[in-house]
């Protein structure tokens, strides 16, 4: 029998768990390293019914991009402890939301800001350069109560473009604004604006001169993603949010599928919360977002076979790969991926961080 033949004929259903009421935050949270739960391999997994679930009880996940993942051996404690810190520190601002009444939405907000005020990820502070040497960033956000969205592509001086999107959400009609447009949007809107060399860092400037054949270095040891949060609130209120640079020496112009609703972003109570990275093109094509609600929604499928079949079976057949974090109001938490890792983190509501950024901790196609 093939591990989709199994799957088939195991029913599937959702996790009952309910999320209880959140602690005050704990300054000096454990914080946990690895993935235990990947040890099994996948093909035992199907034998018992399909992917698992990575854990449960979570209230708040992020990720820091999809792609090459670190290597031990490439990288130093140092480098090692500025992204577990990086992750940790986003999952903390989101939870210190959530811990005092917030809505999920203000807790992604939270935590993708850190990250794009973090040098070390693509999105905000670290975005990547295009390919005419400047940056242009693009967001998203989504409520899962009302489908309500908003989003910015192509921004170059907003400093927290997830901000933008959620006040595209809730202050316009519109579900996207983009260029010039969103950007004195933002300003008119009371946000920190910055210049083209706010983005600026050595790293990404180095990225785009051996993009460009210019200058030559060894492989690179960090994704080439996006960051991303899902939340669930004490009303039971799932959110999601999604930043990116973009892609290393892309076309002026180019927009992904990070500020698209569907593809990059979805948020609906009662499927899924879902942040998506990896092959822009790619999960605009397959609707990846959009596609694992479906399959929960109209196809009986539960929140990890659902991630699963759009991350490791559909997206590489459009060819391309990445991964999703992936939330449901009962607290259980997914993050399969194609890629060959995925920075990304996840709080209980205990209290309990665990990080995981090699890519021992995230096996490919699980």
């Amino acid at each position: 029998m093939t591990r989709n033949s199994a799957r088939r004929l195991t029913p599937l259903c959702a996790g009952a768990l309910s999320v209880t009421a959140l602690l005050a935050v704990v300054p000096g949270s454990a914080v946990s390293v690895g993935r235990p739960e990947a040890a099994e391999p996948v093909a035992a997994q199907a034998a018992k019914g399909g992917p698992r679930p990575d854990a449960r009880h979570v209230v708040i996940a992020v990720h820091g991009g999809a792609g090459t993942a670190l290597k031990r051996e490439d990288t130093t404690p140092a480098q090692e402890k500025a992204y577990r810190d990086g992750l940790a520190e986003a999952l903390r601002a989101g939870r210190q939301v959530l811990a005092e009444g917030g809505s999920s939405v203000a807790a992604v907000e939270a935590a993708v800001r850190r990250l794009e005020d973090n040098p070390l990820f693509n999105a905000g502070k670290g975005a990547v350069f295009n390919a005419d040497a400047g940056h242009e960033l693009d967001a998203s956000i989504m409520r899962g109560s009302d489908l309500a969205a908003g989003a910015v592509a192509g921004v170059r001086n907003v400093r927290n473009p997830v901000s933008a999107a959620r006040l595209v959400m809730e202050k316009t009609k519109h579900v996207m604004l983009a260029g010039e447009g969103a950007d004195d949007f933002a300003a008119r809107s009371g946000l920190p604006t910055v210049t083209q060399d706010h983005y600026w860092t050595e790293k990404r400037w180095q990225e785009l001169m051996r993009a460009k054949g210019r200058q030559k270095g060894p492989r690179e040891i960090l994704t080439q993603g996006t960051v991303g949060a899902v939340a669930v609130d004490r009303g039971r209120n799932l959110a999601a949010a999604t930043s990116t640079g973009g892609l290393t020496n892309k076309m002026a112009g180019r927009v992904g599928d990070s500020p698209v609703v569907g593809a990059g972003t979805y948020a609906k109570n009662g499927t899924v919360a879902a942040s998506a990275t990896g092959a822009g093109e790619v999960f605009l094509r397959g609707a990846a977002a959009v596609t694992i609600s479906h399959l929960i929604e109209f196809g009986g499928r539960d929140l990890a076979g659902a991630a699963y079949e759009v991350l490791v079976e559909r997206l590489p057949e459009l060819g391309g790969t990445g991964g999703v974090i992936a939330l449901n109001a009962a607290g259980v938490f997914d993050a399969p991926h194609s890629s060959e890792g995925m920075l990304h983190g996840y709080l209980t509501e205990d209290g309990r961080v665990v990080t995981k950024i090699f890519a021992d901790e995230t096996p490919a196609n699980q």
